[in-house]
């Protein structure tokens, strides 16, 4: 853009609106037009038609959509050559996380196949892989290890009386848990995605997230140390577990297995070293290199070969069952106790899936169904629990791989699983001799990714400290209260932060920009002008029950206003004007009767040639004594008000008071006066003391013209009219409203007109429904702009030493305040 058009000008010329004109202009529909009634909108939801029917099924089934149009000769090649990458990547992924869950491996690899499957048929990303996942993984295992610790599978040997583990058992009943957990996580997926809750997944923040997968990385590393080191710590529950177990581990280490921790810290150190060199060659290579699977492989050779378990006593996988388990329900009796992790489960699951499956949308030019992913997902935990298999969501290792090889649609994800189901019927027993050491490597090395997010600390310090708090409490929280416990708090945490910003926002005077009708803050700009007369009141956040007070308050600071004095003083001031004007009566009464009287004397007088009598009634007496007592009184009062020397506001009376009861008044603000400017108004108020009729009166006038804003000092004439921009309020509560309608109510006491701009339909719907507007606050006093506001208060009140304005020429671009 050239600098010509950057100052190009534009003369805007049009009518200053209010929203009732704008109404009117726009022939706005009434709230029974823009809201049916209850009853039509029930008929309109439940009434079915073909198309109705038809996009209900589609959106439910989205491979009903997809599935048709599908071309073999465009996608086919690409989804089989991504679907075996995947494919190959959940063989070593679903065995290792399986030990995260506490279960056996071979479950690992059932969680790899049948939630695939079912998210074919339901999910809406075409790159989302679906299956195992270490966060979800330790989640699980901290469950079924809770329920179904080792102590409680003891039992006694017949033969020499000894304590030994009854490890299938124990397995079994964990299975069971897991499977319970799992179906109840994603029955609640579904019911959230049925009630339309997809959006619950936004409140979970991108630095909440991290801080969480990277804590429970850290709570993976833990419970992995055991199969590195081969020692068994005891087991413990509750908040600090974590670290009352890394106590234990580390009073276990003298305990290490050596051949045990021989083969972990080669695998990891070989592992390691093929995942950087698949990096650095990942450009030139069209799939990564499997290495993973390599691994396992070659671990699995060299256990079969030396015999590990045999001869060093290395821990190995054992028996791994060929076929598929015929399907179980889930044991309902465990629901009540696992029903808060589920719930946490399904959140996290959710969050993970969701925040994958639109980045990957976007990159593609997609979309993807918030609620039918929800549904997606649930299904695909619910129906997998009957195969026992443990809680599911995308994989964001495996999704890449499965992007970045060119998978198209969820044809790869059917791939990947018919990997997995080759290796469940025919390849299942070859992975019986592998060391659980490897498992557990592998476990570590693919944490480097987690373990990386701890810089987010660095970069969050400088970009916002309120996202830096949310990241270290969450990663707090979760490492000392556990998974479960710990989500909750960051997300109480995370809607705190929230509310706490929204209690306290940014207020700001705005001022005119010269030449334009553009308003900013005058604090933040040096060039913006305050408009003579007119405070711009803006907040930074919408007004609602929670800052309603403080917004109050800052208006108040802002304006230099305390309404709650002014209103106190102006009332003492009118009751001492209704004061004296009584005893002006009073005083013109006695006058009046002593005129008459003195016509009486003279008369008498000359009828009688004696000295005339003069005689004062009973009545007119006490009259006088009342009328020296009150003024003593008022005289004592002033005096005692003249020493508390109250600077801060002055109210000060510039008329009598009108027959129909309202007098006109100047207020006075600013800070302490210095001494020069306080001597006037001492002297200012004992002048006002003196009675309306009297000569001090002509001398107070005189006094008040002479006010001027030199010989103020610092002191400056009040405003005479408040705007409030209102255009950052998305919704106002009732609350929010009593509080603009007590503004509106008090500010209109001390003759200070209240206006309102840039409201949006929908708060000023929500005035109309909370009965805001009435015969004295019509919606003449809310505006389209601060600028057409503005425009009025100038020709409505005007302004200090300013002319009153054409409302059409003022809004030419140009025109200066």
């Amino acid at each position: 853009m050239d600098s010509r058009a950057r100052s190009a000008k534009y003369r805007v010329e049009r009518q200053v609106l209010d929203e009732q004109r704008l109404e009117e202009l726009t022939r706005r529909k009434t709230l029974s037009e823009i809201h049916k009634p209850l009853t039509d909108r029930l008929k309109d939801t439940f009434r079915c038609t073909l198309p109705k029917l038809k996009r209900s099924v589609m959106s439910s089934c989205p491979v009903l959509y997809w599935l048709p149009k599908y071309s073999v000769w465009d996608y086919g090649m690409p989804d089989l050559v991504s679907g075996i990458s995947v494919g190959i990547m959940h063989l070593p992924q679903g065995l290792a996380y399986a030990l995260l869950a506490s279960v056996p491996p071979v479950f690992g690899l059932y969680t790899s196949l049948y939630p695939a499957l079912i998210y074919f048929f339901f999910g809406t990303s075409r790159h989302n892989s679906i299956g195992t996942f270490t966060v979800l993984s330790i989640m699980v295992g901290s469950v079924t290890e809770r329920l179904a610790p080792d102590e409680f599978f003891l039992k006694t040997n017949g033969t020499n009386l000894t304590l030994e583990m009854d490890v299938a058992a124990r397995d079994a009943y964990r299975v069971q848990v897991a499977a319970a957990t799992t179906f109840l996580g994603g029955l609640i997926q579904v019911l959230l995605g049925v009630i339309k809750f997809g959006f619950v997944g936004t409140y979970l923040s991108e630095p909440l997230v991290r801080a969480y997968t990277s804590a429970a990385a850290a709570h993976a590393v833990v419970a992995q140390l055991k199969y590195l080191f081969k020692v068994s710590p005891k087991r413990f529950t509750g908040p600090l577990s974590q670290v009352y177990t890394l106590v234990d581990l580390c009073l276990s280490l003298p305990k290490t297995h050596l051949p045990t921790l021989l083969v972990s810290s080669v695998t990891i150190v070989l592992l390691t070293g093929a995942k950087e060199l698949n990096s650095f060659l990942s450009t030139k290579l069209p799939v990564p290199i499997p290495v993973e699977l390599i691994t396992i492989v070659a671990a699995t050779l060299l256990s079969s070969t030396i015999h590990l378990n045999n001869n060093y006593s290395v821990s190995v996988v054992g028996e791994i069952p060929s076929g598929l388990s015929a399907p179980s329900v889930p044991n309902l009796s465990l629901f009540g106790d696992v029903i808060g992790d589920a719930f946490a489960l399904a959140i996290v699951g959710y969050a993970v899936s969701i925040s994958l499956g639109k980045t990957f949308a976007l990159k593609h030019g997609y979309k993807v169904d918030s609620n039918q992913e929800l549904v997606a997902l649930g299904l695909s935990n619910a129906v997998g629990s009957f195969f026992q298999c443990f809680s599911v969501c995308s994989s964001m290792s495996r999704s890449l791989v499965q992007e970045t090889t060119g998978g198209k649609t969820q044809m790869a994800g059917v791939a990947s699983a018919l990997i997995v189901l080759v290796t469940i019927l025919k390849l299942g027993m070859l992975f019986q001799e592998l060391p659980k050491a490897v498992l557990a490597s592998i476990v570590l090395v693919n944490l480097k990714g987690m373990f990386k997010q701890y810089s987010d600390v660095v970069t969050l310090w400088r970009r916002s400290k309120i996202d830096l708090a949310v990241w270290l409490v969450t990663w707090v929280s979760t490492m000392l209260l556990n998974l479960d416990l710990g989500l909750a708090a960051s997300i109480a945490f995370a809607l705190f932060t929230v509310t706490f910003r929204t209690q306290m926002p940014t207020y700001s005077v705005l001022g005119n920009v010269p030449g334009t009708e553009l308003y900013v803050d005058i604090e933040t700009h040096r060039e913006a002008r305050e408009v003579p007369g007119v405070t711009i009141f803006r907040s930074s956040a919408t007004v609602y029950f929670a800052n309603a007070e403080l917004y109050l308050e800052a208006l108040k600071e802002k304006s230099g206003l305390d309404i709650g004095k002014m209103i106190i003083y102006k009332r003492r001031q009118e009751a001492k004007q209704r004061r004296r004007e009584r005893r002006a009566k009073r005083r013109a009464k006695r006058q009046a009767k002593g005129e008459i009287i003195q016509k009486r004397a003279q008369k008498a007088a000359e009828q009688h040639s004696g000295p005339p009598e003069i005689s004062v009634e009973e009545d007119e007496a006490d009259d006088w004594r009342e009328t020296h007592i009150d003024m003593t009184a008022t005289e004592e009062e002033e005096q005692s008000r003249t020493e508390r020397g109250n600077g801060t506001v002055f109210v000060i009376p510039t008329a009598p008071q009108t027959p129909d009861g309202c007098s006109r008044w100047e207020y006075l603000k600013g800070g302490h006066p210095d001494s020069t400017s306080l001597g006037w108004m001492s002297e200012l108020q004992d002048g006002d003391t003196t009675t309306l009729g009297s000569s001090s009166e002509d001398t107070l006038s005189r006094d008040l013209e002479q006010v001027s804003l030199g010989s103020l000092g610092k002191w400056t004439w009040d405003i005479h009219s408040i705007i409030l921009d209102l255009s950052t309020a998305n919704f106002i509560d009732t609350v929010a409203i009593q509080t603009l309608k007590n503004i509106f109510r008090d500010f209109s006491e001390i003759d200070v007109d209240i206006y309102f701009s840039g409201c949006q339909a929908s708060v000023v719907e929500q005035l109309e429904r909370g009965d805001f507007f009435s015969e004295t606050l019509r919606k003449q006093h809310l505006f389209v702009s601060v600028h057409d506001a503005v425009l009025y208060c100038l020709n409505h009140r005007g302004a200090a030493s300013l002319p009153r304005y054409d409302p059409t020429q003022a809004l030419q671009c140009g025109t200066k305040f």
